[in-house]
């Protein structure tokens, strides 16, 4: 697979736009992020290795496929929770591990509060999850506890994300894969993307304080 797939898909188009407009729901606004998960983890997730299964149907027995590999869906709390739901319902057997990452306000950098990953047994391929990729340095901080953990196989999906945030993980971690729904060109002084969508956590949750419109 390519390292940076951008997926373009009409589908994909028609939701960005009601996902990027400021008067879209906070109810809307997460049906949408879930549909366009689901759509990259349909890219994301094409090359999984698969094993023969034999299987008895209503007429006959067969040799069917089934999944080989432990996946793991890691969302980065909280806004990367709104992907996890239509992409455990593609891959019931997924395991889901939780990242806590803040980002500073006055320097940008990610804070890590919280993780819970097992000191052995890491997943075969994991999915990171956030809707959003910024400036890619809660990308690198999640990337760095999933490498230390010993995942082999790194896909970084997001409906959002930034030239310069893309730029930033490939630079450091060269063999993560990103699915994003699209590659805005950059960020304003706030490091919010542009044209982007806002504050995905907020919207998701609906958390937007009086005059963060």
């Amino acid at each position: 697979m390519q390292p940076v797939v951008e997926v373009n898909h009409p589908l994909v188009r028609h939701h960005l736009a009601r996902l990027r407009d400021v008067h879209t729901s906070p109810a809307e606004f997460r049906g949408l992020i879930q549909k366009l998960a689901g759509l990259l983890a349909y890219e994301a997730t094409q090359d999984l290795v698969l094993q023969p299964l034999e299987v008895q149907t209503p007429i006959t027995t067969t040799t069917c496929q089934v999944l080989s590999q432990r996946i793991g869906l890691v969302p980065i709390l909280r806004a990367g929770l709104g992907l996890v739901d239509p992409i455990l319902n593609l891959i019931p057997t997924a395991e889901v591990w939780h990242l806590g990452l803040y980002r500073d306000e006055a320097t940008a950098q990610p804070v890590e509060y919280y993780s819970k990953l097992p000191q052995t047994r890491p997943v075969d391929v994991a999915l990171l999850l956030d809707p959003m990729l910024a400036t890619g340095g809660s990308a690198l901080a999640a990337l760095s506890t999933l490498q230390r953990w010993g995942v082999k196989q790194i896909k970084i999906l997001s409906v959002i994300a930034s030239r310069a945030g893309i730029e930033t993980v490939q630079r450091d971690f060269p063999d993560a894969q990103i699915f994003v729904c699209v590659i805005d060109p950059e960020l304003n002084d706030r490091r919010f993307i542009v044209p982007g969508l806002g504050d995905a956590g907020d919207r998701i949750f609906n958390t937007i304080r009086h005059g963060d419109e």
